[in-house]
């Protein structure tokens, strides 16, 4: 049964949400393939206005564009490469591949952000001009992705604002980043922390559409309202 671009977009919440906090529960990305998979597959049709394959196991694409294009999709998160079978390849008529970030690894531009987990698009070609990038490799074709943005740890990068509250100081970074230490030392899951805070300032922690306010706008919004406060 096909999905309406609502129930696609629904979907692809749902599971970045889940994605978010499978990942704070420190389940390692490696044990979600199936999940960041699907998430990749529910993006592509959201952003092609498609649909999922019909069919279970579907050999060689995973989503049909409102056009008719048939889509080979791979997501990944720390994976340097992604394979496709020579035997199916024939099937696909356009590739994509995503990378999903998170945490620190948060990547800056155009990336559709939710939470503090963001899909990047490494690339979107037509499957003829993809397969001069690949590598043939035993009956299989191997493209190897760019690599990540090299990330600047905290303690290189000069804190732009900040605000001590309690046992609790909150920091925002240059790039953005959120760090929260208690008794001054750096906690290791900022969110639940930050969600305290919050709770004690009195302040939502919800955007207007309902969902929870990333890691990245909730620390600065903190940082912003105690100071308000504190001048009150």
């Amino acid at each position: 049964m096909s999905l309406s671009q609502t129930q696609i977009i629904r979907s692809l919440g749902n599971a970045l949400t889940w994605l978010e906090s499978e990942l704070q529960w420190g389940v390692e990305p490696g044990e979600l393939n199936h999940l960041i998979g699907r998430i990749g597959e529910l993006y592509v049709a959201m952003r092609t206005c498609g649909q999922m394959a019909l069919a279970v196991n579907q050999k060689g694409y995973d989503v049909v564009s409102a056009t008719g294009e048939q889509i080979s999709v791979k997501t990944v998160t720390t994976s340097k490469s992604v394979i496709f079978n020579k035997n199916t390849f024939d099937q696909v008529h356009r590739v994509v591949v995503l990378r999903i970030n998170y945490g620190d690894d948060l990547s800056e531009g155009d990336n559709i952000s939710v939470d503090d987990v963001s899909i990047e698009e490494i690339i979107d070609e037509e499957a003829s001009k993809f397969l001069s990038l690949c590598k043939e490799q035993g009956g299989k074709y191997k493209y190897s992705l760019p690599g990540k943005r090299k990330v600047v740890p905290l303690e290189q990068q000069k804190p732009v604002k900040q605000v001590v509250y309690g046992p609790y100081e909150v920091v925002k970074y240059e790039s953005g980043s959120i760090q929260v230490k208690e008794n001054g030392v750096p906690v290791r899951v900022v969110k639940p922390a930050l969600r305290d805070i919050a709770k004690k300032i009195g302040m939502s922690i919800v955007r207007e559409n309902g969902r929870s306010l990333p890691t990245r706008q909730l620390g600065s919004k903190i940082i912003d309202t105690i100071n308000e406060l504190n001048e009150s």
